[in-house]
């Protein structure tokens, strides 16, 4: 099973503890949204062998917070507040699962997202997520 990545996808910029056993991961940058994907192998499977439906929530939930930080400056990060996912086809070993956010809404305090999750282009899940924006601590004045 190779792991190798799309054309426009790289070794994902943002890691984390809870991602690190999911490497490789691979990100691509547009000007509205982050897109995170990998080449699904046993680290990422349930008991049956198909892809955990908790990874997949965990990945939208990233690549939404980080699509919707691509429009908000002075935030210092998001906070997910709510987040959705409706399963809708088996995501299996060895497929490509990419994870497309489209930010609905950026603002200073809340944002909205909504991901499709595709397996080999087939459509296996879609997401949405409300983020709260964290601002850097007032500077106390004397």
């Amino acid at each position: 099973m190779s792991d190798d990545a799309p054309a426009g996808f790289a070794p994902h910029f943002k890691k984390s503890g809870l991602t690190d056993p999911w490497e490789p991961l691979y990100s691509q940058r547009t000007e509205t949204a982050v897109h995170l994907g990998l080449r699904a192998g046993p680290a990422h499977a349930n008991s049956r062998g198909f892809v955990h439906g908790g990874l997949i929530a965990a990945l939208a939930d990233n690549a939404m917070g980080l699509s919707c930080g691509v429009f908000l400056e002075g935030v210092t990060g998001l906070v997910t507040v709510g987040l959705s996912v409706d399963f809708i086809a088996t995501a299996r070993l060895g497929q490509w699962l990419e994870i497309r956010p489209v930010v609905l809404k950026a603002g200073r305090t809340l944002s909205f997202c909504a991901a499709t999750i595709h397996a080999d282009e087939t459509l296996c899940a879609r997401a949405n997520a409300t983020f709260r924006a964290t601002q850097p601590p007032a500077e106390a004045t004397p």
